[in-house]
């Protein structure tokens, strides 16, 4: 019995949910940026999963999930009933290149990087705001980076807007860690990989690696010049990484 309790509890607060998200948006948008967005998403995810696991164990984790991906059809049917104008899909488009079970399996696949982004967002709140104590580390307007906004493309509903949401939330993601770990390279390791197709591949996300880091083959009396030629013990001097917007003003 827990198991059909878990489903029917996850399915109807996932539904209840999603209704309440979209009766919000009519009056505002605060709830599609951080901090309410992580708010929204705690709801939609992880705190139901909490729920689930204290009051039916590990077999309630899975009626949870199960409850919640048919909630989430649910709304995807209901929400391409309600726009019958919208023809052109994206899902139509990617069936007709790899295939309706390929294109399928492919998001599916994704689905358990959700837990891993949520990690990183929980990251993001928890561990670096101690950097910028500690360290003076650049303090971000984190809902720059963590907001949704495809919901307001025209056309993109049911399947196409739900999956299109999911990327636009873990890109926001993705790049405020990125921001944030190029001062923690900056800061603690600025040397360069003894690997060059390494450091190929990681100058896009860390671009002070190629033309400001210590190259491999100097000495630590190189790096300790170059930590000190970018910092100071000044509190109120850049803490940032070397290529930050703020060292350029």
């Amino acid at each position: 019995m827990p198991f059909y309790l878990s489903l029917l509890y996850s399915f109807a607060w996932e539904i209840i949910i999603i209704v309440a998200i979209v009766l919000i948006y009519r009056f505002t948008e605060d709830l599609t940026k951080a901090p309410l967005l992580d708010i929204v998403l705690s709801l939609l995810t992880w705190i139901p999963w909490v729920i689930a696991i204290t009051l039916w164990n590990w077999k309630g984790l899975g009626a949870c999930i199960l409850g919640q991906f048919l909630a989430m059809q649910a709304f995807c049917i209901v929400h391409e009933l309600a726009n019958p104008n919208a023809k052109i899909k994206i899902r139509h488009s990617l069936d007709k290149i790899v295939g309706v079970i390929g294109n399928h399996l492919g998001l599916w696949f994704t689905i358990p990087a959700l837990p891993i982004f949520l990690g990183i967002r929980l990251g993001q709140l928890i561990m670096y705001p101690g950097l910028v104590i500690a360290l003076g580390f650049p303090k971000y307007n984190q809902s720059e980076w963590i907001n949704v906004s495809r919901q307001k493309f025209e056309g993109l509903v049911g399947h196409d807007l739900v999956w299109c949401l999911y990327c636009d939330w873990m890109t926001g993601v993705y790049s405020l860690g990125a921001e944030m770990l190029r001062s923690v390279e900056s800061f603690w390791c600025p040397i360069r990989f003894y690997n060059n197709k390494k450091c190929e591949n990681c100058k896009m996300d860390f671009p002070d690696l190629t033309d400001k880091w210590v190259k491999p083959e100097a000495s630590m009396k190189d790096v300790v010049e170059a930590i000190e030629k970018h910092y100071s013990p000044s509190p109120n001097t850049p803490r940032s990484w070397w290529g930050h917007p703020e060292r350029k003003s």
